[in-house]
């Protein structure tokens, strides 16, 4: 493992990295959107959570995490209510306007939820359907751009109960995300139907004007991946899933240690 930030350093103990409280990184996150971020057992936690928990460690800082809703998230991290946001976000032109991004650490897919009997299988027969999606994310990007006039709800649950309800036909996810809410609803009413790569990776957010607290969470995402954290979080949220050859979490300079769990096997 790579060790924490040195003490002399004034970044590895926050001091210099314009935080809201000293010592500690204030998280705006979801509670909703396993296996990303989530709540469980009265703990945040997800792929994304637990990365950034490794992240504040080596910058010896003390994770805080607070639940929003998507929608609000990005401008209560420029705002200054959060340090950092953390929720799979996508890194897009039109979100730079808002807040600075961190390099990416991982890539996702645009899910097709939908129900047994809907009769919906491709991305290309939404037209006309009631597609719901969460408000402000690529998925809404995505609808909006096909001109589906999609249904806008706050949370991914609300999504869900949509399809369940029958009040939508189809819901455009984050495909992991989708999934896995689908087989954990019970009864395999609602299913995963679709999934296509999105060509633009994941990244924690952070406010415009903090290009320190930007510059140390990129150092010390590419320690945890360096160091065989990342590829244990990955095996760990996300078993058996291929990573594009395109893909390079982090700067792209360092290559992913083997998970630790392997070598520990």
């Amino acid at each position: 493992m790579v060790a924490c930030g040195s003490n002399d350093d004034p970044a590895a103990s926050g001091s210099d990295l314009g935080l809201i409280k000293s010592g500690t990184l204030r998280i705006g996150t979801l509670t909703d959107a396993p296996p990303n971020v989530y709540v469980k057992d009265g703990k945040f936690t997800g792929f994304d959570n637990d990365l950034i928990t490794a992240v504040a460690a080596k910058l010896n800082l003390k994770p805080e995490f607070v639940g929003t809703d998507f929608s609000a998230l990005l401008s209560q991290v420029n705002g200054g209510q959060f340090d950092l946001g953390s929720s799979s976000i996508t890194v897009t032109e039109a979100r730079k306007k808002t807040v600075a991004f961190s390099n990416g650490y991982d890539f996702g897919y645009l899910g097709l939820n939908t129900t047994k009997t809907s009769g919906i299988t491709t991305f290309d027969q939404l037209r006309g359907k009631r597609v719901v999606v969460v408000q402000g994310t690529v998925q809404d990007d995505y609808a909006t751009g096909k001109g589906l006039d999609p249904v806008r709800v706050p949370n991914y649950n609300a999504a869900l109960g949509q399809l369940k309800a029958g009040t939508a036909d189809a819901w455009v996810s984050p495909a992991e995300i989708g999934e896995k809410m689908a087989k954990e609803q019970g009864g395999g009413t609602v299913i995963l139907a679709a999934k296509e790569l999105s060509d633009a990776p994941m990244a924690f957010a952070v406010a415009k004007s903090n290009d320190k607290l930007r510059g140390a969470v990129n150092k010390a995402l590419d320690e945890v991946i360096a160091d065989g954290t990342w590829s244990t979080l990955v095996e760990q949220y996300y078993p058996g899933r291929a990573v594009p050859a395109t893909f390079k979490p982090g700067s792209g300079s360092v290559t992913p240690a083997a998970s630790t769990t392997a070598a520990a096997g």
